[in-house]
């Protein structure tokens, strides 16, 4: 599975596409809980990064590509193209985080 392209392009250099599988996706809602949301709170208020949602926004992203890449692989593809990735905040007040990667599964050569 580590072996499969991910590119964000519609073809990869050097490679040819030889099929185009599926478009696949990967997604992942992620809860914000109330000790980040009070030290964001914090960090609102005396300006900064937020460390705690800029960790749980890496790790969502990260485990949606990695479902992205299980996808891929459980119908035979070795790379995606046209990767997209896209977030939204769900629930009452914004307190989840969702995040959607899409992309086509193609097999190259």
């Amino acid at each position: 599975m580590d072996k499969i392209i991910i590119t964000t392009t519609n073809n990869i250099e050097g490679k040819k596409i030889i099929e185009y599988k599926d478009v696949i996706f990967g997604e992942v809602v992620s809860g914000v809980n109330l000790i980040k949301d009070f030290t964001a709170g914090i960090t609102n208020i005396f300006g900064g990064r937020s460390g705690s949602y800029e960790d749980e926004l890496v790790l969502a992203r990260a485990n949606a590509i990695n479902e992205l890449k299980q996808r891929a692989n459980n119908i035979g593809a070795n790379a995606i193209v046209g990767v997209k990735v896209d977030y939204e905040t769900l629930g009452q007040g914004g307190s989840m985080l969702m995040v959607t990667v899409s992309g086509t599964a193609v097999i190259v050569q």
